[in-house]
């Protein structure tokens, strides 16, 4: 029976996003996400060793996305690996009224829920991390009826699916990495939300002329930062909204004091165990 390299990786902060999207590029079977840790597979045979997980990571330190970070490795035996991923897939409620489920997965809502359905590949965005439950609970509050919407890094595209479902008139959801976009594009047709919902493989440079809305974006917070007067040409005068997250909470007053010197106003701010979300509202 085939075995397989397993490792196990931690950091500081934790990302899952941010780890599994640098670490798709190595030569890798799958990555399992908990909630403090992901685990990686390759094959027994793979070149891959501890030692080239490591110097993968550490780009990241070096661009001060990560402080630390540490890795251990195990050899497992082989295993339906579909079917105890598929397995650990649960369906997630987001109060009050958004219910997330796998793609393999029944559920009967009640009247008034709003069902999502994640088939998430290769894609962040099943609902899982705080992150994204926090901008699931915001964007309950701040979608409007017929809202142009943007997501900017849409992973599986719920964001944007969800928004949709909740009666926004248009939405456009751009990510860089073709998986994303694949899987948004997948994601978007099995929600029956296609007509509204575009998703991009692009940069939020190629959108800066256009305005929204509502403007979302769950990213880390280097990267926030180097896109934020995109992220603020993209968002309409006076009532447009934006939404940010993948901020810990230590970066809050960071991220707060760039967006109001860039005539934004702070709405409200949200957490949830160790990280924030932050909604501005766009001043003249």
């Amino acid at each position: 029976m085939e075995n397989f390299k397993k490792f196990i990786i931690k950091s500081e902060p934790f990302n899952t996003e941010l780890l599994s999207g640098i670490l798709w590029e190595l030569d890798i079977l799958g990555i399992e996400e908990e909630d403090d840790f992901i685990s990686v597979y390759c094959k027994q045979e793979s070149q891959l060793t501890k030692e080239k997980v490591a110097s993968t990571l550490s780009k990241l330190k070096k661009e001060n996305l990560l402080e630390s970070f540490q890795i251990a490795e195990e050899e497992v035996e082989n295993k339906n690996w579909n079917e105890e991923w598929e397995r650990k897939q649960e369906i997630i409620k987001i109060p009050p009224r958004i219910v997330i489920r796998p793609s393999f997965k029944e559920y009967s809502p009640a009247n008034d829920e709003i069902v999502i359905i994640i088939n998430p590949q290769m894609s962040f965005g099943t609902g899982r991390h705080e992150t994204t439950r926090l901008m699931l609970e915001l964007l309950q509050k701040y979608t409007r009826p017929d809202d142009e919407v943007l997501d900017v890094g849409s992973g599986t595209g719920i964001l944007g699916i969800a928004a949709a479902k909740m009666g926004a008139g248009r939405v456009l959801a751009i990510d860089n990495d073709e998986w994303c976009y694949i899987n948004g594009v997948e994601n978007a047709k099995i929600n029956g939300v296609s007509e509204k919902v575009v998703i991009q493989h692009s940069e939020i440079a190629s959108v800066s002329n256009q305005k929204f809305d509502l403007v979302l974006a769950n990213i880390n917070k280097n990267i926030l930062l180097s896109i934020q007067k995109e992220l603020a040409r993209t968002v309409k005068d006076n009532t447009g909204r934006l939404i940010l997250s993948g901020i810990l909470n230590s970066d809050e007053k960071e991220l707060i004091a760039t967006f109001e010197n860039l005539s934004f106003n702070l709405l409200e701010t949200k957490r949830l165990n160790e990280w924030s979300a932050l909604v501005f509202e766009k001043r003249n």
